[in-house]
């Protein structure tokens, strides 16, 4: 891997060796918590091209950028996300590229996708129940999700993870059936706690539940916590030794959550945000163009990083500029 002659730092001594690149807020799916009334948009945007999203990798790459996650919206409707895959696959310094997907039509193109330069594989599956998937997501597709994620494990993905968000009285009861798909297979299964958002305010407050609820039950059935990767994300992994995969808890609401922060973001139109509850995202599209810009990117950058605050403020009710997960790529 090649040396950075400089890193991304923030004012807390905090580094970033993880993007996540959002490449599209367009998604097919209209889940409750993030997009109840399907993906809405009054006006054509202009994501970002196969040549700016290089020339962005690249200068996070040179700042100490290893792990780059794809996002959305759902990432894969873009007609050119393997030319994606690929192009970042050849910038030198990128070790993992990471996808967070609805699993839509996984099945079909997850070989490709491994072929192209993936290594790790995020699926949303908020529930284990068929009926209530469909009136979650609007699909009912949950079956083919998961055969799609059994043919991702005869693939060489270093880590495959199932997403849900944790939600009173629809999956917090759940845990048991999550449990049985952990018995043999290696994956990780992360609930991630109910975030409020700008238009989710009436829907927050129906089904919010502490992450506690799930650490409860992981004490309580001999689950343990598992020492963190340096690139991982901010959930805590537990095992067990009966299980081969694994339980993840995202508690953005828990004390000190912001403390290990390792991950920056890059909205699909070129808005740099420091954080997915922050004010503003910064405008870095210009420095984009051109190969030749990337010192310049590189610079305004680690600029912008300067004002990164320690922490979120969502246990003030701040959600920041965020109307929506899909908005900047959750």
């Amino acid at each position: 891997m090649n040396q950075p002659h400089r890193q991304l730092v923030d004012p807390h001594g905090r580094k970033f060796p993880y993007l996540r690149l959002s490449l599209t807020d367009v998604c097919n799916f209209s889940c409750d918590y993030c997009l109840p009334d399907g993906y809405q948009c009054e006006n054509k945007k202009d994501f970002l091209s196969l040549n700016e999203i290089k020339n962005t990798v690249a200068a996070f790459a040179e700042l100490g950028t290893h792990k780059i996650r794809l996002t959305g919206g759902e990432p894969t409707l873009r007609k050119d996300f393997i030319d994606c895959l690929k192009i970042i696959d050849k910038t030198p310094g990128i070790d993992q590229i990471a996808l967070t997907t609805n699993g839509y039509k996984l099945q079909n193109n997850i070989k490709s996708w491994v072929d192209a330069g993936l290594t790790h594989l995020n699926v949303s599956v908020d529930t284990l129940d068929a009926n209530l998937f469909n009136s979650l997501t609007g699909h009912n597709r949950l079956k083919e999700i998961l055969q799609g994620i059994d043919y991702a494990l005869t693939l060489p993905l270093k880590k495959i993870k199932l997403n849900a968000v944790l939600l009173k009285n629809i999956n917090s009861h759940q845990f048991d059936q999550y449990t049985v798909l952990l018995k043999d297979k290696d994956i990780s299964i992360r609930f991630i706690e109910l975030m409020q958002t700008g238009d989710n305010f009436d829907y927050f407050n129906r089904y919010h539940v502490s992450a506690q609820v799930l650490k409860n039950y992981l004490f309580e059935n001999g689950w343990t916590v598992k020492l963190k990767e340096e690139a991982s994300g901010p959930a805590i992994e537990y095992v067990h030794p009966d299980y081969q995969g694994s339980f993840g808890v995202i508690a953005p609401y828990s004390k000190h959550f912001c403390d290990t922060c390792n991950r920056l973001r890059m909205s699909s139109t070129g808005e740099f945000h420091l954080c997915l509850f922050g004010e503003k995202g910064f405008s870095v599209r210009e420095f984009m163009q051109s190969s030749s810009q990337k010192e310049i990117l590189k610079s305004t950058l680690c600029q912008l990083l300067s004002k990164k605050r320690k922490q979120h403020f969502l246990h003030d009710n701040d959600t920041g500029i965020t109307p929506n997960l899909s908005s900047i790529g959750g």
